[in-house]
């Protein structure tokens, strides 16, 4: 996919759980777990809102794009 996630990044940068991120955005552990994977086709915005807040960063730090083919 040509999207990256790069939460596992963040959390690693700002030393913070999953568990802890989850708590503060108020999603479960399994679905930061599957946010940081990268196995979901979409997130809410206002998800993505709480997540940048708890993390004190931007959507651009925690997503990137990244084609695996020429068009």
């Amino acid at each position: 996919m040509p999207i990256v996630v790069h939460l596992d990044l963040m959390l690693a940068r700002r030393k913070m759980r999953s568990r802890e991120l989850a708590e503060l955005v108020g999603i479960t552990e399994q679905n930061i777990s599957l946010l940081k994977s990268g196995k979901v086709r979409g997130v809410r915005f206002d998800t993505l809102e709480a997540i940048c807040r708890a993390l004190d960063c931007q959507p651009g730090d925690l997503l990137s794009w990244a084609p695996d083919e020429p068009r």
